[in-house]
């Protein structure tokens, strides 16, 4: 069924303003982030990049999106498809070529050491440890750390880019929940995930130009599906009560994976200036940390939904090791303990 034309954000460049339909930007102080996150299912932190951040980081995102979109860079997300796995050849730029630079902590990307640091920032991984109920440390390299055990682990990070040519978007969806499970199922994965309303991860969007392309419906994290979200075309334009997350260059938005939400993405015209490079990444939490202790179905998901992207693959490489600090060795030594992704699936398809 070929997708319906649906309004979109006008077209862009890195650097431009503009204003469309409604959205969410608020300004809180830290202590609000936690929960904001709890009663919404997402929170944007304005500017948690400095502008020469912004700038530098942009110039290396450009040049590794560069990589991908001539197929330099094996790994990506090609349009039409919206889950793993991707083709291993980008699709031409008629056809919407990709609208996603995957493994960005590789061994062999180009610019990995600035990816990594910001990563294992401590601007990252304190706000990250906190939206996952830990406390932000006093100081020092302990961050995360329980009785000289590292609490955080490392999981994703990629780069979300403007098809070229031709508009694109996301079909609604929760991460790792099918869209047709019964709402008893729905009700018992949302509570696996999330038990006791604790997260047991962090799912981040950070960008570097301006971004409008997230569609969330908030507090839908914490619930089942009403009938008309049930009953919604895959692509609704609309559905009550949602929101359009904006974010300008340097913001973040930190969101439960479970929240209903979508993709809109403006096309960029071929070989024409990046328009959109925003950092996609995920933080986990150890096993044993008490998000999700005993479950062995949740850890399973979790697993699925980390390892189906082929990070299992190269993270225990003798080359992987990132040279910046023992807190990444710690993060990425909790990655490679979850296995090489073999035999695990996919969460979705399409």
């Amino acid at each position: 069924m070929p997708i319906p034309e649906l309004p979109l954000p006008p077209e862009r460049t890195c650097t431009t303003r503009h204003t469309s339909q409604p959205s969410y930007t608020p300004t809180m102080s830290t202590s609000g982030y936690l929960a904001t996150l709890q009663e919404d299912g997402f929170v944007v932190i304005p500017s948690l990049l400095s502008d020469p951040e912004i700038s530098s980081l942009r110039e290396t995102a450009t040049a590794a999106t560069k990589l991908a979109r001539t197929g330099t860079w094996p790994h990506f997300r090609t349009v039409p498809k919206q889950f793993p796995p991707w083709p291993s050849t980008p699709p031409p730029a008629s056809e919407g070529g990709i609208w996603g630079v995957q493994h960005l902590l590789h061994p062999d990307m180009p610019g990995r050491t600035e990816f990594a640091r910001f990563y294992f920032s401590e601007k990252v991984l304190g706000v990250a440890g906190e939206l996952m109920g830990l406390e932000r440390p006093s100081a020092g390299d302990g961050a995360g750390k329980e009785d000289g055990e590292e609490r955080l682990v490392m999981e994703l990070f990629n780069l979300l880019v403007a098809p070229e040519v031709r508009d694109f978007e996301l079909r609604w969806h929760r991460d790792d929940i099918p869209w047709d499970a019964s709402p008893e199922e729905e009700e018992r994965l949302l509570a696996a995930k999330s038990p006791g309303g604790r997260q047991s991860h962090a799912q981040y969007n950070l960008a570097l130009c301006e971004d409008r392309s997230l569609i969330v419906i908030p507090g839908s994290h914490r619930r089942v599906r009403t009938e008309t979200e049930r009953n919604a075309a895959p692509y609704e334009s609309h559905l009550p009560g949602q929101l359009v997350v904006e974010l300008k260059p340097g913001d973040a938005v930190f969101y439960d994976s479970n929240i209903l939400h979508r993709g809109v993405y403006r096309a960029k015209e071929e070989d024409g200036e990046e328009t959109r490079l925003t950092l996609h990444g995920s933080i986990g939490l150890k096993e044993g940390s008490g998000a999700s202790d005993g479950d062995s179905s949740s850890k399973k998901v979790r697993a699925t939904a980390v390892l189906q992207h082929g990070v299992g693959a190269w993270v225990h490489r003798e080359d992987a090791a990132f040279g910046i600090g023992e807190r990444a060795e710690r993060m990425r030594a909790n990655l490679v303990a979850m296995g090489t992704g073999e035999g695990v699936g996919f969460s979705l398809k399409g």
